[in-house]
């Protein structure tokens, strides 16, 4: 059995990762030329880390499912991303990054992962100015920043309202010279179905071409998941169809540990859900509640448009509830909010499932042509959505699955509990706690990949420098080709009458529905049950179309949701494990007075660590304690 070992330096918490540096195990250039990485996810983790090892001189390579890393769900991302430069001289420093972003996670994030994260900050500015991402500059040409929810300061460097886009295009030009320098080979179209451990290390992973339905054995020294978050367990959400946990619930099945499941993120602004027939929701950017004003009618189920509603009969309620942040509260205090107002029957719009966003104010103050130089396409993207133009009308918002701060555990070296197995970005649990600072998940993308991992990975591949490459005939790599195999076997050989999009819209109604923005004991013991006979019903009844050695996005989805079923289960026990409010976990029966969110340090200030036992077996948990020497824990407070 693994054992956790967060693999902290010792030291002050500011000098931690510098002291490492200079102590950690390296690979000579000669060395690295031998040796193997195989990096499974190309956004923006997934890119900068494979550019970046194969600039050190390792051999990599890179698999995407997409048809091309250009695709990768960073591209999204639209407000912004934080770092610790200061440049708007309004107080910010390496240590209120830290501090907003622990507090920010309701203190359940490891205090050192995060002051690192706070540390590399500043560089990802640099880095990226370098490669010419075309960031926001005032009209003398030095770098424009704004504020994002949960601080005080603008330390969020954007462009325009494509942030994540510009970034991974940057990304993505670092790993196309290597690809050109023959350093990276590219596997678009490629989707990681099993890991292969050898001798209890990472050795390789079994890949299934897309185009072709042919599997593939690919061996690597280390391995390196940058997969991307699991929010589409909820079917609804604002990620993109593809998103899906696979590469790292095959990790888990083969022994790494995945931390906090339930710990999953609702963000504030997105466009209302309009009827059945969607299969994902639009995020509106949380950079828009830098201008824009959250409110709802003072009055219940009030019929007028908002242009009818005068001003006194406006319930600012963000502003009203926490004047020192206003509308720029943390996404989950935001949206718990929201979503009091609604059920208490002061919701607009047809469904009454919705507050308004509104920029007239701002508007007013600059002029459009100023509000739009900000934020004009994001207003477009709305108008071509609602056929509303957010110039003359408010925005109609409400909260949605947007993020997972949940994901494989990993230490203080990105490793997870299977040695040579390493996980960046949001598939991994590490930086952000319960709850997710706005513009922190480009910032730890780009930390990992850029800054963390080139240094941690050679401290354990410079015990591995004599390792030859395993021929991929090897038994494990058999093995592993024969279990991916006859699941895929199993799924064709169904036949059933309920297609793969039915059955997981099932499961996400179901997962919102108890374990989404608000959760309690005896709805989560229900939705086990249903998300148990729903995998049952899955097994015996979906239809899957085509053959399996083709071109068959009917079997690839079937894959994913069979994996997202049996997470669906572990999110479930996570959250009920938890009895305690804290962050974007909210269990109705563990909040305060005033409905926030209500932690138990005595009891719950520990990561949770889940081991997987085996099929129909309960999982088991692992606690990490979480140690606070530098910040003090204290109920938050954003009034």
């Amino acid at each position: 059995m693994a054992q956790l070992d967060s693999k902290i330096p010792p030291g002050e918490l500011s000098e931690k990762w510098t002291d490492y540096r200079s102590t950690v195990k390296l690979v000579n250039p000669a060395n690295k030329r031998h040796l193997e990485i195989i990096v499974v996810g190309s956004g923006l983790a997934g890119a900068s880390a494979a550019a970046s090892l194969a600039e050190l001189g390792y051999k990599v390579k890179v698999f995407c499912f997409q048809d091309s890393p250009r695709r990768a769900h960073s591209i999204a991302a639209q407000g912004g991303i934080n770092a610790a430069k200061n440049y708007a001289n309004d107080g910010d420093s390496t240590f209120r990054l830290f501090y907003d972003t622990i507090k920010g996670g309701d203190f359940r994030a490891r205090e050192a992962n995060v002051y690192r994260l706070a540390e590399v900050s500043a560089n990802i500015i640099d880095q990226c100015v370098a490669q010419g991402v075309p960031f926001a500059r005032e009209y003398g040409g030095l770098l424009d920043t704004r504020s994002f929810g949960g601080v005080q300061v603008s330390r969020t460097f954007y462009a325009r309202g494509q942030t994540g886009q510009q970034l991974l295009l940057g990304a993505y030009s670092a790993l196309n010279r290597q690809i050109g320098k023959g350093q990276v080979k590219m596997y678009n179209r490629h989707e990681m179905l099993e890991t292969v451990i050898i001798d209890g290390k990472a050795r390789g992973i079994i890949a299934r071409d897309l185009i072709t339905g042919k599997l593939e054995r690919h061996f690597g020294h280390a391995v390196v998941l940058a997969s991307g978050g699991y929010g589409n367990v909820f079917y609804l959400s604002t990620n993109a169809m593809g998103c899906n946990t696979t590469a790292i619930w095959k990790a888990h099945k083969k022994g790494a540990y995945f931390g906090n499941p339930c710990f999953t993120q609702i963000h504030p602004t997105c466009i209302p859900i309009s009827g059945d027939h969607q299969s994902k929701l639009t995020l509106m950017s949380e950079s828009l509640r830098n201008d824009g004003r959250v409110w709802v009618p003072k009055k219940k189920d009030d019929p007028r448009k908002a242009i009818e509603i005068p001003e006194e009969e406006r319930d600012y309620f963000l502003e009203r509830r926490y004047p020192s942040f206003g509308n720029l509260v943390p996404r989950d205090v935001a949206s718990r909010a929201i979503k009091e107002r609604c059920d208490a029957g002061y919701g607009v719009g047809a469904s009454k499932q919705a507050a308004y966003l509104d920029f007239a104010d701002v508007i007013k103050r600059v002029g459009e042509d100023t509000v739009s130089a900000k934020y004009g396409n994001l207003f477009e993207m709305y108008e071509k959505i609602t056929g509303e133009n957010p110039y003359k009308v408010p925005m109609r918002i409400y909260p949605a699955i947007h993020y997972t701060m949940g994901g494989i555990w990993v230490d203080y070296n990105l490793m997870t509990t299977i040695p040579g197995l390493y996980a960046l970005g949001e598939c991994n649990f590490s930086d952000h706690g319960a709850n997710r600072l706005g513009a922190s998940a480009l910032m730890q993308g780009l930390a990992d990949g850029y800054f963390v991992l080139p240094y941690t990975i050679g401290d354990y591949l410079a015990g591995d420098i004599a390792t030859k490459p395993i021929p991929t005939d090897h038994p494990a790599f058999a093995e592993a080709e024969k279990s991916v195999r006859e699941q895929i076997e199993k799924l064709m050989s169904i036949g059933g009458k309920q297609s793969v999009e039915h059955l997981h819209k099932r499961l996400g109604k179901i997962m919102w529905n108890n374990c989404g923005m608000a959760r309690n004991e005896k709805g989560l013991i229900e939705a086990k049950a249903a998300v148990k006979a729903l995998r049952e019903e899955f097994w015996k009844d979906v239809r899957i179309l085509g053959k399996a050695d083709e071109f068959n996005p009917d079997l690839e989805k079937a894959g994913r949701v069979a994996d997202f079923m049996e997470l669906g289960e572990l999110m479930i026990d996570d959250a009920l494990n938890r009895r305690e409010s804290c962050g974007g976990h909210f269990r109705e029966e563990f909040q305060t007075e005033e409905g926030e969110a209500k932690r138990d340090d005595t009891n719950f200030a520990y990561v949770a660590a889940w081991e997987y036992k085996g099929k129909d077996k309960p999982s088991e948990l692992h606690k990490e304690e979480l140690k606070f020497d530098t910040v003090h824990l204290a109920q938050r407070s954003y009034k």
